[in-house]
């Protein structure tokens, strides 16, 4: 594999290595963003005191943050299978 040494590491020179490298380093930073989210909104329920609105407010944080995070997941599945699988692009199988 080519690739460039630099301080973080060695970045792949070819794309489909270079993509493979940051989608990976993406997903964790969405995942770390929707689980905040998720603590975000359960503080939310808890705190609301019964009021209507704080709780589908926290509900709807939380239902946003799961619907985020499997459009994520989906995404890098389905770019995987079609890149991989069906197109037959060297590098994502």
């Amino acid at each position: 594999m080519n690739c460039t040494p630099t301080d973080l590491g060695c970045i792949p020179n070819d794309v489909p290595g270079f993509v493979a490298k940051f989608y990976g380093i993406g997903l964790g930073l969405i995942g770390g963003v929707a689980v905040l989210f998720i603590i975000y909104g359960g503080y939310i329920i808890l705190s609301s005191q019964g009021n209507p609105q704080s709780l589908n407010k926290g509900k709807s944080y939380i239902m946003y943050a799961i619907i985020g995070l499997l459009l994520a997941v989906f995404g890098f599945v389905f770019i995987q299978i079609i890149a991989g699988n069906v197109l037959g692009i060297p590098g994502f199988k």
